[in-house]
């Protein structure tokens, strides 16, 4: 199986890995998890990790295919409009976006201008669809459970779960947003432990857990399958769900989950101008975690 350059960008505010995908025959690539920085005081967004970005992509003379997200995130900003300005590509996400699209759609009270069909995107991807980076066969792999909508992306022989899993000492991605489900995702993960094990596997995020000082975001699915603190492969689907429902009781909500949705939903546009020219984001009070608790 053919095997893509992978680079990958750490931004370390928000714990979020962004790769470029690259195939070394004919230059071309995918941008994963692209990010936006963002200063939730000020309301001020910066493209400073999406420029190293483009600047590698530039130095590197290859040409952008795809810039995908692996869901919509509720930790950080996707940079996908702008980067597509800067390179071109089509922007990407998985076809059950309309489920994410509605749920919050109704907990911000968007207005029927905002269409809950996924056509912010210029490519939704169906579940086991094939598709190419250059020369390199990619598929598309629905792996819902922490959102009703996450993609993994099978390209050669690296595998990008975005929030699926975490590296083994990590564990899994939590199941208590809208939409997530941990019996779901425990299915999910079963069909990223069907890869071979060899199989890379990169991570849309690393905490650093307990005991090791250092950042990490590539593992192999053997790796997960022996290691990982959450599900093994002998994990019985009634032990993950106990351990993932009571884990998740303990978390407090992602800090930029109420930016990061509104912008990530419409394919990292910002909401419509007012009468007076300027974008604004909503913040619900109160309605949030009674939404949530649904």
């Amino acid at each position: 199986m053919t095997a893509p350059l992978v680079t990958a960008f750490f931004d370390e505010p928000t714990n979020t890995i962004s790769y470029v995908v690259a195939d070394p025959a004919t230059k071309q690539c995918a941008i994963i998890d692209s990010l936006l920085d963002f200063d939730q005081a000020s309301g001020n967004t910066k493209t400073i990790s999406a420029d190293r970005v483009i600047a590698f992509i530039k130095k590197q003379q290859l040409q952008v295919d795809w810039i995908i997200d692996t869901h919509v995130h509720a930790d950080h900003l996707t940079a996908a409009p702008y980067i597509k300005n800067e390179l071109g590509g089509r922007i990407a996400i998985g076809d059950k976006i309309p489920a994410v699209q509605n749920v919050f759609s109704h907990i911000f009270n968007e207005k029927k201008s905002f269409h809950t069909d996924g056509s912010q995107f210029d490519h939704l991807f169906s579940d086991g669809e094939p598709y190419y980076v250059g020369s390199i066969k990619a598929n598309a792999i629905h792996t819902p459970g922490h959102t009703p909508a996450c993609m993994s992306h099978l390209i050669g022989d690296a595998v990008f779960v975005g929030d699926t899993i975490f590296m083994p000492d990590s564990g899994t991605a939590r199941c208590d947003f809208p939409g997530g489900d941990a019996g779901i995702l425990y299915d999910s993960i079963q069909k990223l432990y069907a890869l071979p094990d060899k199989t890379r596997a990169f991570l849309c995020h690393d905490y650093k857990s307990d005991g090791r000082d250092q950042y990490v975001w590539q593992t192999t699915i053997g790796e997960q399958k022996r290691t990982n603190i959450h599900i093994r492969c002998e994990t019985s689907r009634e032990a993950f769900i106990k351990m993932r429902e009571a884990r998740d009781q303990t978390l407090a909500m992602p800090q930029l989950i109420l930016p990061s949705v509104q912008i990530n939903m419409r394919a990292g546009h910002m909401p419509p101008p007012e009468d007076n020219g300027k974008h604004y984001l909503k913040l619900p009070l109160n309605i949030f975690a009674t939404e949530h608790k649904n």
